[in-house]
């Protein structure tokens, strides 16, 4: 099942969008208003919504009548998807961050590889549970920019960068949960762009109080999937697919997301570890990083890390006024699981 929130009408003022459901396709859609108004509110009443949710994505995939998920003909396939009466066209420029808002969005780094490159650029050790204890940080959530959204930037001397992530998006999860059961908590996956100010990071972080300025707001993909939905490849709390992502229109990075060290699990249980988790928690993954260099990296400072231990110095620059980012993910297939990140850097006042 795939899940999507439109932006609203002019007449209100809904911080959370309209839910929709998907076709398989990405090419049409159905509002799943009369059963609940946001994803936010699906994901919080999920026990009771799920099942309705996917009658009316069935329908949709099936080309059945969509006009609600109660007394759906699921087996009526014969019918052509452009004439159910309810369904539309799907228009991406309406599409909004898949969840637009959550009260806690928690980003690991659960990719050793990435660690180690971007402490060897801040010069700074390896803590002591690298391979024991997840790194984990709380960021902002109160709004995640769309996917098509501009990353604003008001001084590029803070060197501006793109993280490439997949993130979880969970139900209630109890305080000190173990991981094998964090990962049956989770109930959507997306993609993320941890957007993070590079020339920022070890000043805050030298005051030993974490991240915060260095960390503006993030972008999340215009779809949300269901486990179910990316069959083989979600699989021990991982998601085994190449991320793609381009900058400028070139190709940049398609590490393989399944070489988590730490999986999804891990990541929830250790959040939870002294705190309940509420419904419609967002849990990143961290950069998506591999070992071999032949699939690139998802993040600048990877590059620059990389360039400067073989050359001596970076040359790839921080992302500037009008570069263009690119993060998605197909299954073996080809087909485009989560809908495109496609981001515009502009400068601001």
């Amino acid at each position: 099942m795939r899940l999507a929130s439109y932006k609203p009408t002019k007449s209100t003022n809904n911080l959370d969008g309209e839910l929709i459901v998907v076709s398989q396709d990405g090419r049409r859609a159905a509002s799943a208003a009369s059963i609940v108004p946001s994803l936010r509110e699906a994901v919080e009443r999920w026990g009771e919504l799920e099942e309705p949710l996917r009658k009316l994505n069935q329908a949709l995939n099936a080309g059945g009548d969509c006009g609600g998920a109660e007394g759906t003909d699921l087996g009526s396939a014969a019918h052509a998807a452009n004439q159910v009466s309810n369904s539309f066209a799907l228009e991406p420029a309406k599409l909004m961050a898949a969840l637009p808002r959550s009260f806690l969005f928690a980003d690991g780094s659960a990719f050793i590889h990435h660690i180690k490159l971007v402490r060897k650029a801040r010069n700074a050790p390896l803590p002591e549970t690298l391979l024991t204890v997840p790194l984990m940080y709380q960021a902002e959530s109160g709004r995640f920019l769309s996917p098509t959204e501009n990353i604003p930037q008001r001084d590029f001397a803070h060197g501006t960068d793109f993280e490439g992530e997949v993130g979880v998006i969970t139900d209630f999860v109890p305080m000190g949960i173990s991981a094998d059961e964090a990962v049956k908590k989770i109930r959507l996956l997306v993609l993320i762009n941890d957007v993070s100010l590079r020339g920022l990071i070890p000043e805050e972080l030298a005051q030993g109080f974490g991240f915060f300025v260095s960390k503006p707001a993030k972008a999340v993909s215009p779809f949300a999937l269901t486990p179910d939905e990316l069959g083989s490849s979600w699989r021990e709390g991982r998601l085994h697919l190449p991320l793609q992502v381009r900058l400028n229109g070139q190709f940049f990075g398609r590490a393989n997301a399944g070489e988590m060290h730490f999986h999804f699990g891990d990541l929830i249980a250790h959040a939870a570890k002294t705190r309940d988790l509420a419904a419609g928690s967002l849990i990143g993954s961290g950069t998506v990083s591999n070992e071999d260099a032949s699939v690139g990296s998802s993040c600048l400072a990877e590059k620059r890390t990389i360039e400067q231990i073989r050359d001596g110095k970076p040359s790839t620059p921080f992302l500037r006024d009008g570069d263009r980012v690119e993060i998605w993910m197909e299954d073996s297939s080809g087909r485009d699981l989560f809908g495109h990140i496609d981001q515009v850097v502009k400068a601001v006042k």
